[in-house]
């Protein structure tokens, strides 16, 4: 049995990793499809401008045709440089470990996360497209585990 660090370092030895200030030059270009895997809530409340939601959870069915969940855009990116975001760097790393699987040839993880872009001091954007503040991104990238959730 393998815990969930024990997979992320497992997977990211088999991923392309990339700093915010490897790629913050690239992306206004639409360089990147940005591809968030975090989870609805999550995106509505920060996000990169331009970025895609697809949960990592129905990720598969929506880099393919002929499923609710199918996100034309990713569908068609198999050929095109991707940028997986999540929120610390863990979960893009296995997106993108699946991502290879499915045949996609130039994907890459954001390393450290929208955490890391925000610490590096680029923007982010709500669901309105407007600025986050320094306040909810704070709040946000803090721990939010439970007394009950610590092992």
């Amino acid at each position: 049995m393998k815990t969930y660090m024990q997979m992320v370092a497992e997977y990211a030895a088999k991923v392309n990793e990339v700093f915010p200030w490897d790629v913050e030059d690239d992306i206004p270009g639409g360089k990147f499809l940005l591809l968030d895997v975090r989870e609805p809530y999550e995106f509505a409340v920060m996000r990169l401008k331009d970025s895609i939601n697809v949960p990592r959870g129905v990720l598969e069915s929506a880099c393919e045709w002929n499923y609710e969940e199918t996100v034309p855009e990713l569908v068609k990116s198999r050929g095109r440089e991707v940028l997986v975001v999540c929120r610390s760097g863990h979960r893009s790393i296995l997106a993108c470990y699946v991502l290879q699987q499915l045949g996609y040839q130039y994907v890459y993880s954001l390393k450290t996360g929208l955490r890391g872009w925000f610490e590096y001091e680029l923007d982010l954007i709500n669901s309105s497209n407007e600025l986050v503040d320094e306040a909810t991104a704070e709040s946000y990238f803090s721990s939010q585990v439970r007394e009950d959730q610590l092992g």
